[in-house]
Order: C-alpha cells, then structure tokens, then sequence
C-alpha cells in the first residue's frame, strides 16, 4: 500500500529559522539525510525571506512538506516577484571570497531534486528516500 502524506506551513518572513526547519524535519528518520538536508532547506528559507520578501515581517513564506513512499518534498513559496530563470544559476561564485553566491549551489548540492515555478517564486526541492 503506497501512502502520500502532506502538511502545510505558513510563518511570516524572519531568520529565526532554527525552529521552523526542525520541525519540517521531524519526518525524516535519517540522521546523516537530516543533517544534509538541513543545510538546503536553512538556505532556501533563507532566500524566501531575504530575496523574496525583502525581510519584509508582514510577508508570509508557505511551506509544503510532502512525504510519498519514496520521496521527501518540500514546496516553498514567498510572496515576491520570484527569480528570473536566468538567474537561477547552481554554480559557485567566480570570486570565492564573495559573500553571496552560494545559497543556490548549496540547495542543488542538499537535494536530489530541485525546482521552480514559472514565475520563480516556489521552489520545490526533493531528496530521495533510502
């Protein structure tokens, strides 16, 4: 019998993060995955509130967390004007002291899976189930 199992989140935008991403955690049973995917999922937070929502408290990020037999999914949407596909880019920054860059590198380095909507303002990332 195949299951899909999904929950939904909503916070207004804030970096105190450390909560939020334990708790769209507490399913996956892995401690080596959960420590991977923890990383990923802190840096696309982080970009749905700073680049998304400009920091801006009154804006909401919305998270759905899907589990399926052999899938764990996240869905994360802000209510920006989401990223153009040209910059959507996964590669490190050419100036490796650069102090952006790297948060979408990361989130492609985390996950198994990853994508965009067409107007860029949800993520989907996945990472599969072992």
């Amino acid at each position: 019998m195949s299951f899909f199992h999904w929950t939904n989140y909503s916070f207004n935008s804030t970096l105190q993060l450390q909560l939020k991403v334990s708790l769209l955690l507490e399913q996956v049973p892995s401690l080596k995955m959960r420590k991977r995917i923890k990383l990923g999922l802190h840096e696309a937070l982080v970009n749905a509130v700073v680049h998304g929502n400009s920091n801006d408290p009154k804006k909401l990020v919305r998270v759905r967390r899907i589990i399926t037999p052999n899938w764990f999914i996240w869905q994360i949407q802000d209510d920006g004007e989401g990223i153009k596909e040209s910059q959507r880019k996964f590669s490190l920054p050419s100036q490796l002291d650069s102090e952006n860059g790297r948060g979408l590198f990361l989130i492609h380095e985390c996950f198994d899976d990853v994508r965009w909507s067409r107007k860029g303002n949800r993520l989907q990332i996945a990472s599969r189930r072992n």
